[in-house]
C-alpha cells in the first residue's frame, strides 16, 4: 500500500511539473564534433596501382614518394579505428580520404559522406548512426574552378529550427605562414580561397546563424588581427561572423618531439551558437610516441569540440 501511495504521488508530481520541465533532459548531452586529417587515406587498390605506375615510371594518381610510402595496413587502419571510437565524436570532418569504402574502415559504426572531385584527397563527414542528417552539397567555389578541393555541407537535424550547418574545407597547403599577398601560387590560391570563404560565411550568417566551419585550413593564427588571410574572413572587421574555438588553448603536438609549432585545424563556430560550446571541451587528442613509432597514423590528430544543444 506504501509503495502504491508512492507511485501516486511522483505521478502526481511529474503532471504538475508539467511537459516543459520533462523536455529537457534529452538535451543535456553534449554534441561531440571532430575535424581530423587523416594523411592520404589510400584505398589499397588505389595505393597499389599508384605503385605500379611509379616502379614503370608512368604517371600516378599521386606523388610516388607517398605511393611508395605511405600504404597502410590493416594494423595501420585498426590503430586509426582505435583512435577515432576514442575520440568518440558524434560527427568527425575528415579530410585526405580516397573514398567512402576506406573510411568506414576508420569509422565504423558512422554513416560516411565525401565530396566530389579529382584526386584521392577528399573532404567529407562521417556522422554516428542514428543522428538525423543530410549529406551535401559541395561547396564548388573553394575549389577555384577545378583547381582546388571542394569543401561539403552537411546538415544535422535537418528541416528542423535546431538545424545546424556543418562546413568541412581543405585548404590549399604551402603558405602555412608566409605573407598573404606574396606571388607564390600557393599564397595567391589560399588567398582565393579565404575570399571564397567570406563570401560564404556572409550568405551564411544572413541566411543562417547556426553554422560551424571545420578541417585542416592549412594557415596558422599566431596573430589573425594582423593577417591578412583571417582578417579577410572575418571581413576586415574587428567582430567576425564566428569565433575560434579552443583561440585560447596553447598548441601541442601531436606527438611529443614532433617539429610543429602551431595549428593549422580549426574550428569555427557561428556567433548564433557560440554560448552553445561548452567551456573547456577544446580538446587535440594525441598518439603515443612508441605507436606513432609502429603504426603509420598521421601528421594530424584529432581535434574536438563540444556544444550543449540549444
Amino acid at each position: 500500500m506504501r509503495r502504491q501511495t508512492i507511485v501516486l504521488c511522483g505521478a502526481l508530481l511529474m503532471l504538475w511539473l508539467g511537459p516543459t520541465t520533462l523536455q529537457r533532459v534529452p538535451d543535456a548531452r553534449p554534441l561531440h564534433i571532430a575535424t581530423w586529417n587523416l594523411e592520404w587515406l589510400l584505398a589499397p587498390e588505389t595505393a597499389h596501382a599508384a605503385r605500379i605506375a611509379c616502379r614503370a615510371g608512368h604517371r600516378a594518381l599521386l606523388p610516388c614518394d607517398v605511393a611508395l610510402e605511405q600504404a597502410r595496413d590493416s594494423a595501420d587502419l585498426a590503430r586509426l579505428a582505435r583512435h577515432a571510437r576514442r575520440v568518440a565524436a558524434d560527427v568527425f570532418a575528415f579530410q585526405e580520404v580516397d573514398n567512402a569504402a576506406i573510411a568506414r574502415r576508420v569509422f565504423r559504426g558512422y554513416d560516411i559522406c565525401i565530396a566530389p572531385g579529382k584526386g584521392v584527397q577528399h573532404v567529407g563527414f562521417a556522422i554516428r548512426h542514428g543522428l538525423r542528417h543530410r549529406c551535401g552539397p559541395a561547396v564548388q567555389s573553394l575549389s577555384l574552378g577545378g583547381a582546388a578541393r571542394p569543401g561539403l555541407l552537411l546538415t544535422l537535424k535537418p528541416d528542423s529550427p535546431r538545424s545546424i550547418e556543418l562546413l568541412a574545407v581543405h585548404l590549399k597547403s604551402g603558405c602555412a605562414d608566409s605573407d598573404l599577398s606574396t606571388r607564390s601560387g600557393a599564397c595567391a590560391m589560399l588567398a582565393r580561397q579565404a575570399d571564397a570563404l567570406h563570401q560564404w560565411l556572409v550568405a551564411e550568417t544572413a541566411r543562417h546563424a547556426r553554422f560551424i566551419v571545420l578541417g585542416d585550413f592549412n594557415r596558422s593564427d599566431r596573430d589573425p588581427r594582423h593577417d591578412l588571410f583571417w582578417q579577410t574572413l572575418a571581413g576586415f572587421s574587428d567582430q567576425a561572423p564566428y569565433a575560434k574555438a579552443g583561440a585560447q588553448v596553447a598548441y601541442r603536438n601531436c606527438v611529443i618531439g614532433a617539429p610543429f609549432t602551431r595549428a593549422i585545424d580549426h574550428v569555427l563556430v557561428a556567433r548564433g551558437l557560440e554560448n552553445s560550446l561548452v567551456p573547456g571541451a577544446y580538446r587535440r587528442f594525441g598518439y603515443g610516441p612508441l605507436e606513432a613509432i609502429r603504426y603509420r597514423l598521421s601528421d594530424h590528430c584529432p581535434v574536438r569540440v563540444s556544444l550543449i544543444p540549444p
